[in-house]
């Protein structure tokens, strides 16, 4: 679609809590080797830590909303030998580099779909399109580094995060996956989903070790509307796929209505698509939504567990509504369509993770982000660090004062397949000085805190997802 209206003005980054503090955007791109590490770096840590954001690359045109809009950029924390590196780069999709030749934001905010730059502002090429955001998540799956979108191809990056080019797998996936992949540790197959605003709504499909597609997306049966869905998990024998009443009117936003509505009378509905290409199970319950999963497995009763973020509303996207949460689990019964629920932790919560070798299995330990209650944050912000057992059904915090913390990510002791003998990853911001540093936590005792402190450059801005890749992989 290309808008005749001439270009909506720019944010007010003073008037958006997500332009500013530590969500306001870093654009310089630095190399820095030899960083301050406070307290005793682990020896078992050797590789790279990275991490995807929405980092707007100039101000914002008619709208931002986070976490959705933004540029991508990667951080990359390398540990080598007991020492600390720090690098970052913009995925620099076509949309990016037409923005740097012109110096200014051409596209707008996500929301605006009633307007697109014409071709003599970004070439007939790019005309009429809506930018890529590659900016939620990153993944190595074949020895490949991408950049993820919401629903979108990704990015291949290079291993030092120079942006390749988009990535169709060959042009076997042509119109993208979502930011949420999941690796079967098992089989070491990528099970990848992706929703669209027109039939079919919903598809799935798998990458194998080598990167081939073993499976090409496959319809989802049983959707008659776009909708729009985040995280998926997988058990051994399901892709579970969560699908809660927030829908897509494309219609109405190309005519400056709202791109997404929230119809909660509708309830929510689970998809247990069978990955030996059986038909779907779905089941049905009260509405409510997740941005992320933590896990899925199969019970030995045949019934599927998942462990999940809980919200009653989508948290940032429903204009006036401030939504409930917790950390939850969901049991299934695959063969009647029954659904329980079970409340593990009752305080809002976000960026659920496990050790990622554990994913489709039972699994030990959720780390968490939340906040404490005792300071006014705004939506993506976070105080406190939280870890559930899943064992003992026991909660532990770490009160990360002035800091500003984000998703944690699990980081094995090589040739140890005990995930309390690891630790997590977390990347903070000091509020009162916006300095950045990436804390080491032992998952044996994270109550305890950081064993090590690594001090990064820059601030880096508050963000969303990152990946831990081993040397040796």
């Amino acid at each position: 679609m290309i808008s005749t209206r001439s270009a909506p003005p720019p944010v007010d980054p003073t008037t958006n809590p997500h332009l500013q503090g530590v969500f306001a955007p870093t654009t310089t791109e630095i190399d820095v080797d030899g960083l301050r590490i406070d307290g005793e770096l682990p020896a078992g840590i050797d590789g790279d830590y990275v991490r995807n954001g929405p980092n707007p690359r100039f101000t914002p045109i008619g709208g931002y909303l986070y976490p959705i809009d933004g540029d991508g950029m990667l951080h990359r924390v390398r540990f080598r030998d007991g020492r600390a590196g720090y690098t970052n780069r913009f995925v620099r999709t076509p949309a990016v580099v037409a923005e740097e030749a012109a110096g200014r934001a051409l596209w707008p905010g996500l929301m605006r779909m009633d307007y697109q730059p014409g071709a003599d502002q970004v070439g007939p090429d790019l005309a009429g399109t809506v930018k890529d955001l590659p900016g939620i998540n990153v993944v190595r799956h074949a020895g490949r580094l991408l950049a993820l979108a919401e629903s979108a191809n990704p990015f291949l990056m290079s291993p030092e995060l120079a942006t390749i080019g988009r990535e169709t797998f060959c042009g076997t996936i042509p119109v993208g996956i979502t930011a949420h992949p999941k690796v079967d540790p098992a089989t070491s197959d990528m099970v990848v989903f992706c929703y669209q605003l027109e039939a079919p709504f919903l598809t799935w499909a798998v990458i194998g070790p080598d990167g081939s597609t073993v499976r090409p997306p496959t319809p989802v049966a049983g959707l008659d509307r776009p909708a729009m869905i985040h995280d998926m998990a997988i058990t051994d024998r399901y892709v579970v796929v969560v699908v809660a009443p927030f829908y897509f009117d494309p219609a109405g936003a190309a005519t400056g209505g709202s791109l997404l509505s929230w119809r909660p009378d509708d309830g929510t509905r689970i998809a247990l698509i069978p990955r030996d290409g059986g038909p779907v199970r779905w089941a049905a319950t009260e509405s409510f939504w997740l941005w992320h999963t933590a896990n899925a497995h199969d019970r030995a009763d045949g019934q599927v567990v998942l462990d999940y973020a809980r919200w009653s509303a989508p948290g940032g996207l429903v204009p006036g509504v401030r939504p409930a949460g917790g950390l939850a689990r969901m049991v299934i019964d695959p063969g009647t369509g029954r659904v329980r629920h079970e409340t593990l932790v009752d305080r809002s919560m976000e960026f659920p993770r496990i050790d990622d070798r554990t994913i489709a299995a039972d699994h030990r330990q959720i780390a968490t982000s939340l906040k404490g209650g005792a300071r006014s944050l705004p939506s993506g912000d976070a105080d406190t660090l939280g870890w559930f057992d899943a064992g003992t059904g026991s909660f532990a915090t770490w009160d990360a004062g002035d800091l500003s913390v984000g998703e944690q990510c699990f980081v094995p002791t090589p040739g140890d397949a005990d995930a309390s003998h690891g630790w997590w990853l977390c990347l903070a911001t000091d509020r009162t000085d916006l300095t950045s540093r990436l804390l080491v936590i032992p998952a044996a005792d994270p109550r305890s805190g950081p064993v090590a402190t690594v001090h990064l450059p820059q601030r880096v801005p508050a963000g969303l997802h990152g990946a831990w890749l081993p040397t040796q992989e």
